[in-house]
């Protein structure tokens, strides 16, 4: 996810706002009058526990691989990413009950010496599943740019920090309540003169939503760029800004957009550093040599072509299709990424590249429709011979 991330518009506040439910507050709901009790009061019925993964989600077949609406562009761009994520596929173990790594084997054989027309590979190798009702909700990422140099000078005052030695990258949920390192005690200094600086950046705001990102380009003052990726993070919780600053009515109509919120971060300096230490997680960074950013298989993301999953829900590697009252997100995904926000079944997160015309993508999907996960041939014969 790439890790935790932002971008604009209802990305931003899916971003800043993630899982923003409707149950009222506890302060709310305990300041309403009980309501009355019947006669006889029914047995309790209590909620039905979530599901873990895909396998205990349900699965079902969906339609033919050759009938679904693949370009000839997204297949070739699909087929690539693919083979990216293959030493993947074949080597970790899916926790979506879905498939096992040697299922795998016979598509990531063919990959590389594919010579056909790239549509007849996913066809030849895959069927299509439907997780629980296949119905889908996705959201766009990009990878954002912002100012800073390498070491610090005059307006390059805010530290991108390494990940420090006592903070292991995956230290939540164990550290949760116990890591010193909240966000606040790092802006006042808790890790300086540790050399952990790897660059300095222009904008405390920007660097923010870089960090929600989880991964960058900083671009130099001589115009050069450095590319940054996630390392870690301190092992706090992840709070959305964007909904804190929503519920206590700082955003107007038209604010709860990446601009509108950076805006009043910016016009309200003192205020809106404290509302940004309110989420005390924060993000360690490295520098990335190399075709990047990296997902989190460890491997090169493709803009138009990876997309962020739940990977209880997905196997990362997997290829996804994606059908969307957005059109500008249909069609065949890769799944080699996760986010903070990307959770439960059909949760994705599209990634859009780095630029303009990514930003401004990104900035606006967020749509609901139907989702195919498209598993190897041998996994789905296992699982509906299973039903």
């Amino acid at each position: 996810m790439i890790k935790p991330r932002s971008a604009g518009a209802l990305l931003l506040l899916s971003a800043l706002t993630a899982c923003a439910g409707i149950i009222p507050p506890a302060a709310e709901r305990a300041s309403r009058p009980p309501a009355p009790a019947p006669a006889t009061p029914p047995p309790a019925t209590p909620a039905p526990p979530a599901a873990a993964n895909a396998l205990a989600q349900g699965v079902r077949s969906g339609p033919s691989v050759e009938s679904l609406n693949i370009s000839r562009e997204q297949a070739e761009r699909a087929l690539s990413t693919f083979r990216i994520s293959c030493p993947s596929l074949v080597s970790r173990e899916d926790g979506t009950g879905l498939t096992v790594s040697t299922d795998w084997t016979r598509a990531c054989e063919a990959a590389p010496s594919w010579r056909s027309d790239p549509e007849d590979f996913f066809a030849e190798y895959f069927q299509t599943v439907e997780v629980g009702s296949g119905q889908a909700f996705a959201t766009g990422y990009y990878e954002p740019e912002i100012a800073a140099a390498r070491d610090r000078r005059d307006g390059y005052e805010w530290p991108v920090y390494a990940l420090p030695n006592e903070v292991p990258p995956s230290c939540a949920p164990e550290c949760g309540e116990n890591a010193s390192l909240t966000r606040a005690a790092i802006e006042n200094g808790a890790l300086e003169g540790q050399g952990l600086a790897i660059a300095w950046a222009r904008d405390l705001v920007d660097l923010y939503f870089l960090q929600v990102q989880g991964s960058g380009i900083l671009r130099l003052p001589d115009g050069d760029a450095m590319r940054i990726g996630y390392a870690g993070n301190n092992g706090y919780p992840y709070t959305s800004i964007g909904r804190l600053m929503r519920d206590r009515g700082l955003l107007g109509d038209g604010q709860t957009t990446a601009e509108g919120i950076a805006t009043w971060l910016r016009d309200n300096p003192d205020r809106g550093r404290q509302i940004m230490q309110e989420n005390r997680r924060y993000i360690f960074f490295t520098e990335v040599n190399g075709p990047g950013p990296l997902g989190s298989l460890g491997r090169p993301v493709t803009p138009r072509g990876t997309v962020a999953a739940d990977p209880d829900f997905v196997p990362l590697g997997a290829p996804v299709f994606l059908d969307l009252e957005h059109d500008v997100a249909d069609g065949l995904w890769i799944a080699q990424d996760t986010g903070s926000a990307i959770r439960g079944a059909n949760r994705f997160d599209t990634f859009w590249g780095a630029g303009d015309e990514a930003y401004a993508i990104a900035s606006g999907m967020a749509s609901r429709g139907q989702a195919y996960i498209l598993i190897p041939r041998a996994s789905a014969t296992r699982l509906l011979r299973a039903d």
